[in-house]
């Protein structure tokens, strides 16, 4: 069985889900404490910035997967 569709499918299901996260900023998971320190120490700004480059790098393995399979 070829697995690439499968994780190319779960990469973009995740840049999905960081980008909602970055957009919408729910309280529930923008106050756990990793994102709170990760924000703290690089700012706000910079942190979404990290979250969307972490999202499109996300995006980008998804792609690479898809023309492997």
């Amino acid at each position: 069985m070829n697995w690439y569709p499968i994780l190319a499918l779960l990469a973009f299901a995740y840049t999905g889900l960081v980008f909602w996260l970055v957009i919408k900023k729910p309280e529930k998971l923008w106050g756990i404490s990793k994102i709170k320190v990760f924000v703290n120490v690089l700012g706000e700004k910079v942190a979404e910035i990290f979250f969307y480059a972490w999202g499109i790098g996300f995006a980008a393995l998804g792609i690479w997967l898809l023309t492997l399979s």
